[in-house]
């Protein structure tokens, strides 16, 4: 089966295959449940007609009963932000030697209703002066732990909350619209390439405000070996989602502001566009 993407429309799922768009009867949370998603989908569009492509106003987050987790400190360049940010407080080796080290950062980000989708609002604490967005490949994961597809990811990140200790990263990561996911998941039997480009740009009144790139070649451990720490004591019965970790840190001196327009583009995966909501 060659690569598809699957979105989410209220509560159906539809495929997109070389420009073609099939409504399936096909549950979206039955995919991540499923053994085998490619086929389960395959089989599901020999049974579905063609219709017109979603609206925006249509497509929702690509989110059902899963959970999203994170891995940190997975790119050279996010170890030396988390190393910045801490050094104060005297965290910085912490994330020094878990760079190093065997086990992966792994942390719990979000169930589906902190989740914003394709063109909703994401959210700053009211209590953090200091915010940026992370861009980053989100591997889906059925229930069995294989990898079977890939979309774009926005982990919303209170620097300075997290600075002051390091004990403070479920408060600086977890909270209402402190993720976002979509537009939907390309659904794939190949690896990505270490080639594919990660792109973050935010737009503030119409200007430019920040962009940078990056590469999966800059991502220090392989995705397999994510997901396996994930799944080696943890069970997951509707499939997850993970977010792989950011190459892309804005500046000490810049922090999103409301109504700062996030574009985040992954080659070959989509492009997820959120604005910053107002307190």
């Amino acid at each position: 089966m060659r690569a598809v993407k699957i979105f989410r429309i209220l509560d159906e799922t539809l495929v997109e295959d070389a420009g073609r768009f099939f409504l399936i009867d096909l549950a979206w949370d039955d995919v991540f449940r499923s053994v085998d998603p490619r086929s389960e989908i395959e089989a599901a569009m020999r049974a579905a007609s063609v219709r017109p492509g979603p609206s925006d106003a249509e497509l929702l987050a690509p989110i059902g009963a899963q959970e999203v987790w994170a891995a940190g400190v997975t790119y050279t360049r996010s170890r030396a932000a988390r190393m910045e940010e801490s050094s104060k407080a005297g965290g910085g080796d912490f994330y020094a030697l878990v760079y190093e080290a065997e086990r992966p950062e792994l942390f719990f980000k979000a169930t589906a209703h902190r989740v914003a989708g394709p063109g909703q609002v994401v959210r700053i604490r009211r209590d953090s002066r200091w915010n940026v967005p992370e861009p980053e490949l989100v591997l889906a994961v059925n229930a069995a732990g294989h990898i079977f597809g890939y979309t774009v990811g926005n982990d919303m990140s209170s620097r300075d909350i997290e600075g002051e200790n390091p004990l403070y990263l479920p408060q600086a990561k977890v909270y209402d619209g402190s993720c976002a996911l979509g537009p939907g998941v390309l659904v794939s039997e190949e690896t990505l390439p270490s080639d594919t480009t990660i792109a973050l740009r935010i737009e503030r009144r119409g200007q430019d405000a920040f962009s940078a790139t990056t590469t999966l070649a800059q991502l220090r451990r392989s995705p397999a070996s994510l997901v396996e720490y994930l799944y080696r004591e943890s069970s997951f019965p509707n499939g997850a989602f993970l977010m792989t970790g950011t190459g892309i840190v804005p500046p000490s001196d810049f922090t999103l502001q409301a109504g700062d327009s996030i574009q985040i583009d992954i080659a070959g995966v989509g492009r997820l566009v959120n604005v910053v909501a107002h307190p």
